[in-house]
């Protein structure tokens, strides 16, 4: 565990709590787009784990998922290692209830990304860059498409020892092997070397408690084993 983390030019030292909005790129008609970010860093040494959802703006079962958890002081307050959370990394397409970025892309088949590329380019290269490769672990949250609703389900490269026994410990009815997608969040912390599950559950849209409440639990399950 590092002794000072720095997210695109903020510090969080050990025992420190902070939120920053990362900036990502200005939009056609100028408008600066960020990201939020909330980092809790504990006193002792540990790996440091990202949450993430709404990589697709209209899965918005992760988004309320992380807000709960952020509100769950005494918890937080006893972590070892460093949680960063990243609630709405698409906020273009969840401020409009859509899937895609602005130039139809598909936000979760561009990474890593590269700095001077598309919109959607430029968020995967520095979401990258200033989270993922700062991490050892990561859990990302999805639901179904539109008009598809989806059991709770870790999706996850089972061959990995560890990353099969984190998936099992997330204690959803469905775990999956799921090869690599490329262009894929999950492909590219792989390649860093990142161990990451993938969350999916509900449909797009709706908001759903037991999969809220499924994916919440997961993550304490498995932030405690």
């Amino acid at each position: 565990m590092i002794k000072v983390l720095t997210i695109d030019g903020v510090t969080i030292k050990k025992g420190e709590r902070k939120y920053l909005e990362m900036h990502i790129a200005k939009l056609f008609d100028n408008t600066e787009m960020t990201i939020p970010v909330e980092v809790i860093r504990g006193k002792e040494d540990g790996p440091t784990l990202f949450i993430s959802s709404a990589i697709h703006g209209d899965e918005i079962n992760g988004v309320e998922t992380i807000r709960r958890l952020l509100q769950r002081k005494k918890l937080l307050s006893s972590i070892k290692g460093t949680l960063i959370a990243v609630p709405i990394i698409n906020v273009f397409g969840y401020n409009r209830n859509l899937r895609y970025l602005p130039d139809r892309r598909d936000l979760n088949r561009v990474f890593p990304g590269s700095k001077k590329g598309s919109l959607a380019s430029q968020i995967a290269y520095k979401f990258m860059k200033e989270i993922v490769e700062k991490c050892d672990y990561g859990i990302d949250l999805h639901t179904g498409s539109a008009h598809r609703y989806n059991l709770p389900q870790i999706r996850a490269f089972l061959d990995n020892k560890e990353i099969k026994a984190l998936a099992e410990s997330f204690g959803v009815p469905v775990v999956l092997h799921s090869n690599m997608r490329d262009g894929s969040l999950r492909q590219a912390a792989t390649d860093k070397g990142v161990k990451i599950l993938l969350f999916e559950g509900g449909e797009a849209l709706r908001y759903n408690e037991e999969i809220i409440r499924s994916a919440e639990n997961g993550i304490l399950w498995t932030m405690c084993n």
